[in-house]
């Protein structure tokens, strides 16, 4: 029987590209399917895979391209992909690449655009929650998978090291999180719209412009910040799942990794919780 049509390769390869240039960083993320089709009809009907590109192969095909070429617009980085497959192997006689875009938007704090800190283009829901009785009624607002980060000023150092342990200290990290918060009313603000927005920037800014230990440290300090400045908020709660950036490992290819190319990652992942009130 005849093969009609056949293609491989590797899907949801996630990378991060990272651009410095000082303090103000730029970064873009991709999530890519690159498949061949060529001269690997054996691989099929004979168990022949002597033609055969490692979907392996593939992968770190793309974070190699990407250590090289960290500027490029995801038009260009799928070209500067394509052509490393078609320069390389001549039993590739097709490459087809598309690409879904993780959009980050610089975030504005104090009024100017922030170096290093940046929203999801897109970016949550708003939350509302109201249990009313006879007797009195409590109401919460709040943010649902609200993601942010920052793609330095953080870090992860001198917690337990047991025979489980195997990730290193790091203090220089990419932070991000895709936030739940709920705030619980202690008295009606003179404008709900205006308040709720007000929360969003003391989280933000506490956020981006303050070294975090952990995201445990800097959820703490941002709970603390929102009820200081806003005395009708009587407890703020937090769950603040982390994004995982891992920096990939380029020596096999002969390349070093300064923090610029890295893994996106959300599985599994830490769940930080925790609940700030007045005392």
């Amino acid at each position: 029987m005849p093969l009609i049509a056949s293609k491989y390769g590797k899907g949801r390869v996630r990378v991060m590209r990272l651009t410095r240039d000082g303090d103000d960083h730029t970064p873009r993320e991709l999530s890519l399917a690159v498949l061949m089709k060529g001269a690997f009809e054996a691989a099929w009907t004979d168990g022949d895979n002597r033609a055969c590109v490692a979907t392996d192969s593939v992968k770190n095909i793309v974070n190699v391209v990407a250590a090289k070429n960290l500027s490029l617009d995801k038009e260009a980085f799928a070209e500067a992909v394509a052509a490393t497959f078609l320069d390389t192997y001549p039993q590739v006689e097709e490459i087809g690449i598309e690409g879904k875009e993780t959009r980050w938007l610089r975030q504005a704090i104090g009024g100017r655009p922030h170096g290093h800190v940046f929203t999801l283009d897109g970016n949550g829901t708003g939350y509302v929650k109201l249990v009313a009785s006879r007797d009195g009624a409590v109401l919460q607002s709040g943010l649902r998978g609200f993601t942010f980060m920052k793609t330095t000023q953080s870090g992860w150092a001198d917690f337990v090291d047991d025979a489980y342990r195997t990730l290193a200290d790091a203090t220089d990290r990419i932070a991000a999180t895709a936030m739940d918060a709920t705030w619980t009313w202690a008295s009606a603000p003179a404008d709900y719209t205006a308040t709720n927005a007000r929360v969003l920037d003391i989280l933000i800014e506490v956020f981006g412009t303050t070294y975090s230990a952990s995201v445990q440290d800097s959820m703490y300090r941002m709970g603390e910040a929102v009820l200081a400045a806003i005395p009708e908020i009587a407890e703020i709660g937090f769950a603040m799942p982390n994004k995982h950036y891992i920096p990939i490992n380029l020596t096999p290819f002969g390349l070093e990794n300064p923090n610029t190319v890295f893994l996106p990652t959300d599985e599994p992942h830490g769940q930080i919780e925790a609940t700030i009130g007045r005392g």
